[in-house]
């Protein structure tokens, strides 16, 4: 795994009732080397073969805990840190309910969905700047990401974004 990705269980509570699950809890964080302080929460709901990204936000930057709350997601993390070792290395993680992935600053993030539909939660380390939103192309051939579809539901700004060297070289 990239240096600073983290995959975390999530811890799940289930009866016959139904499960709890504790998508936050500082403590844990810290134990597992996260130590950011999350200012904002997100929820997105997309539908299967939708994806969405490569995302992130140029200043200050922005770290991510990703939960799935339902469904199931291919999420990947482009390493897009000035001088870092793995700079255009990409790590991808199919994630559940059961696990989380923390993303720190530095990387940019997105998603595609493998199930029928998925609701995917997440907190961020600051707080949106439409100003400070960047994105480059999901497919793009230098980072060569090996997304698990063939069939993709963009946003316009996702199918038209610029190629990673047009916003890093």
């Amino acid at each position: 795994m990239l240096e600073g990705l983290k995959l975390l269980p999530a811890k799940i509570f289930v009866d016959d009732r139904g499960f709890f699950s504790e998508l936050y809890q500082k403590k844990v964080c810290e134990e597992a080397g996260i130590r950011c302080p999350f200012v904002q929460d997100n929820l997105s709901y997309s539908r299967k073969g939708v994806l969405r990204g490569m995302h992130f936000q140029a200043g200050p930057g922005q770290a991510k805990l990703v939960s799935v709350l339902e469904g199931e997601i291919f999420d990947v993390a482009v390493d897009i840190r000035d001088g870092s070792p793995t700079f255009g290395q990409w790590e991808g993680v199919t994630l559940t309910p059961e696990t989380q992935f923390f993303i720190p600053a530095g990387f940019a993030h997105g998603f595609y969905v493998l199930s029928d539909h998925a609701y995917v939660f997440y907190k961020v380390s600051s707080y949106y700047d439409p100003a400070q939103e960047k994105t480059f192309r999901f497919n793009d051939p230098q980072v060569n990401i090996q997304w698990p579809g063939s069939a993709f539901t963009l946003a316009a700004r996702d199918q038209h974004a610029p190629f990673f060297e047009e916003l890093f070289v």
